[in-house]
């Protein structure tokens, strides 16, 4: 048999690899990764952004650890629901295998694809520990609370092991090539330069074994710092697939199997397990909030507003300090994309998703399942999300999680010499504090743009007036009455 294995965007490795696995157990092997032309730089691949080097270097990743093992990714450039009828064709192959996607663009051309292909078109469950849309309450419908989801997840999942990578790939059979794909892929691969955070299997893997090492006992209380390396850095690789979620679940459990870092860091990937469920089970999401009471809510449209909380001149400094590691690292922790989340839904009163669409287009693990859920939480508006009224206040947030200020000092360096005790409150230095520190209060550094208190009753006021005049219409809607079941 000929299997074409095709790589995607969120499976780039080679270990626990199911299609690959029965592939290569079962015949002839072609490895694939289809270059689709918004991936090409036009000048080249000089101005790489952060994700774009990640997927750069996980593809570099992949390519050598293909060869190393006797066979070679052939690069094709083109649309997949165009490149994968014509090379199934040209190389007579039997099947083609990979991934399945829960994002509902990819769904729709995979849908395209198995009608194109029929049976020949195969694809494995593997993004997520278990199949979305197989959890479901005892009436049948998809959870919408994620306690009762990750009670039904414990109960229901049966974990296995991950798969080794294979040892040895069928070379590629000789009659199998497609000219002129390489000047495409070099292209794309730009100039070869070190980045800051490497993508790849090889570096996934590394990752892992430090996180397990060094990060996952403390982990339960370090995550929320923003001020220490207490995250475990892994979401760009799971996004990307250089490392599968159960080889993450997995090391942790067999490393530490009963400790509060074990159990924390379960928690996080059972939340990102419910993100994808909910958006396998409601794609609307993306363009809609989860609960209907949120329908027309009265967002301000303010550019100063927005282009103060996109640059990091809100004068709230680790909102600021949030806003600056993203643009320039490609990385915020999730404290404080919370933060700054609430700042631009609450104090600011601006459309969450404006922060989301900036996010994922910056995000170097920018995932669309785990981006939408995080924002919707944020907002007070999505599936199990954060009550509405809740009000993250920066400041507090900041001095909580930033005790010593090294997090926005490290991004904000206008406020690098304050002191702790108003690194988090210029405002309310005295002057000869700010002299010292050289900080001139819109000079320097920006005055708050709003004042949090009033923007907080602000918020609250207007919140409670579009669900008053909501209540009635959607008094008898359940919240996850939205959600639709995928078709299998």
């Amino acid at each position: 048999m000929r299997t074409i294995v095709w790589f995607r965007d969120n499976d780039l490795r080679l270990s626990d690899h199911e299609p690959l696995w029965d592939a290569a157990h079962n015949g002839e092997v072609i490895p694939l990764w289809i270059l689709d032309p918004e991936m090409t730089p036009s000048n080249g691949g000089a101005d790489m952004s952060p994700r774009r080097q990640f997927y750069i270097d996980s593809l570099r990743g992949l390519e050598a650890s293909i060869a190393q093992r006797g066979s070679r990714l052939i690069v094709v450039p083109g649309k997949w629901v165009e490149v994968l009828p014509r090379v199934v064709a040209a190389w007579r192959a039997d099947r083609v295998v990979a991934h399945r996607s829960v994002d509902p663009r990819i769904h729709e051309q995979d849908e395209h694809l198995t009608n194109v292909l029929g049976s020949a078109f195969g694809l494995y469950s593997g993004e997520t520990l278990l199949a979305p849309g197989s959890l479901r309450t005892s009436s049948g419908r998809p959870y919408s609370v994620f306690t009762q989801f990750a009670r039904a997840f414990r109960a229901a999942s049966d974990i296995g092991a991950p798969l080794p990578p294979p040892e040895v790939l069928p070379a590629l059979p000789s009659d199998v090539s497609f000219p002129g794909t390489e000047t495409s892929f070099l292209e794309l691969a730009g100039n070869g330069r070190k980045s800051a955070f490497p993508g790849g299997e090889k570096a996934a893997q590394e990752r892992l074994s430090h996180f397990v090492r060094h990060g996952l006992l403390t982990y339960s209380d370090d995550r929320n710092r923003m001020d220490l390396p207490g995250t475990s850095r892994l979401s760009a690789d799971l996004r990307f697939g250089t490392l599968s979620v159960r080889q993450a679940w997995s090391a942790v459990h067999k490393a530490v199997p009963r400790s509060d870092g074990t159990a924390a860091f379960a928690n996080e990937l059972m939340w990102r397990e419910f993100a994808y469920s909910t958006l396998w089970d409601c794609p609307a999401v993306l363009q809609s909030p989860f609960r209907p009471e949120f329908a027309g809510f009265p967002w301000r449209s303010d550019d100063v507003l927005w282009q103060a909380w996109v640059s990091g001149s809100t004068g709230y400094p680790v909102v600021d300090a949030a806003a600056r590691q993203l643009l320039q690292e490609g990385f915020v922790p999730n404290r404080a994309r919370m933060i700054a989340a609430s700042c631009l839904t609450k104090d600011l009163l601006i459309d969450y998703r404006r922060g989301e669409a900036h996010y994922l287009e910056h995000l170097l693990d920018g995932d669309r399942a785990n981006n939408n859920a995080g924002w919707q939480w944020s907002a007070g508006c999505g599936c199990d999300g954060q009550p509405y009224f809740r009000v993250f206040n920066p400041v507090i947030q900041g001095e909580r999680f930033d005790p010593r200020g090294n997090y926005v000092r490290r991004w904000v360096p206008e406020l690098a010499a304050m002191p702790a005790k108003y690194v988090h409150r210029p405002w309310e230095a005295p002057a000869a504090v700010l002299g010292t520190a050289g900080v001139r209060l819109g000079e320097t550094y920006p005055l708050p743009i709003v004042d949090h208190r009033f923007a907080r009753e602000r918020f609250l006021a207007a919140a409670r007036q579009h669900m008053r005049q909501q209540r009635s219409a959607t008094s008898d809607v359940e919240p996850d009455s939205l959600l639709t079941r995928r078709p299998a």
